[in-house]
């Protein structure tokens, strides 16, 4: 029997080395997000790019970890900037993937202390967002999956449902809970959710789940499947 050590002139412990690397690698994904670059931060809805392309919103409470979420996604550590006085920040963040894609970081929600007033005008601004933002073709949605599914939460579900925009939830902080809880926190999620909505757990800081976001991101931001970096092209292209 002729071992393939011998036919490619490799000691059979340099085979083996091979062999294990051949055997713990695998095929990642196309990450199109490392490029992502701020833009700038809309006071208005006057003030976001033309409504063009495609944008994806980020969304949630604040503290469910929508910041990192967004930084490890990217891989950058400090592109989406977190406030040191949780939703105090209310403003519409934009950072371009290229020329006709976008990521909203939409203002965080919930947070009690921010004042009455500020909160109607956000929650008008938001509602006028969902219903007349033409490129908006997705949102992710943020939850801390140890408080799942708050009232402003199922309110921003609904919100996605009646505008017919898909919704994907990122159940945030999965490495908080042993795996069995976090499955059955997903579980019960999903059962809640409206068909055009989906759910799945993640964690930033161990990049749980970082494959199944990009890949659902990539649907939306219609890159093709067999895309590599230096591939990537626009929704124009095809035109």
């Amino acid at each position: 029997m002729i071992e393939w050590a011998d036919i490619i002139a490799v000691s059979p412990a340099t085979f083996q080395h091979i062999q294990a690397i051949a055997m713990n690698s695998h095929t990642t994904v196309h990450n199109p997000y490392r490029s992502a670059a701020y833009i700038i931060s809309a006071h208005k809805l006057t003030q976001l790019p033309a409504d063009e392309g495609i944008e994806v919103a980020f969304a949630g409470r604040s503290n469910a970890g929508k910041s990192s979420a967004i930084n490890a996604l990217t891989e950058q550590n400090s592109l989406a900037r977190t406030s040191k006085t949780p939703g105090r920040t209310q403003q519409i963040i934009i950072f371009n993937i290229d020329q006709q894609r976008r990521i909203a970081d939409l203002p965080g929600y919930g947070y009690a202390k921010v004042p009455a007033q500020l909160r109607a005008h956000w929650k008008k601004v938001m509602q006028r967002y969902f219903e007349t933002r033409k490129s908006l073709h997705g949102v992710v949605l943020v939850m801390d999956i140890r408080h799942p599914m708050r009232p402003f939460d199922q309110q921003m579900v609904d919100w996605c449902e009646y505008s017919q925009i898909p919704c994907h939830i990122l159940l945030t902080k999965a490495d908080k809970l042993k795996r069995g809880p976090a499955q059955s926190t997903l579980l019960k999620v999903r059962k809640s959710l409206p068909a055009r909505a989906t759910a799945q757990t993640f964690s930033a800081s161990k990049k749980q789940g970082k494959e199944q976001l990009i890949t659902r991101l990539n649907a939306w931001y219609q890159y093709e499947d067999n895309e590599t970096d230096s591939q990537a092209r626009t929704p124009y292209d095809k035109i």
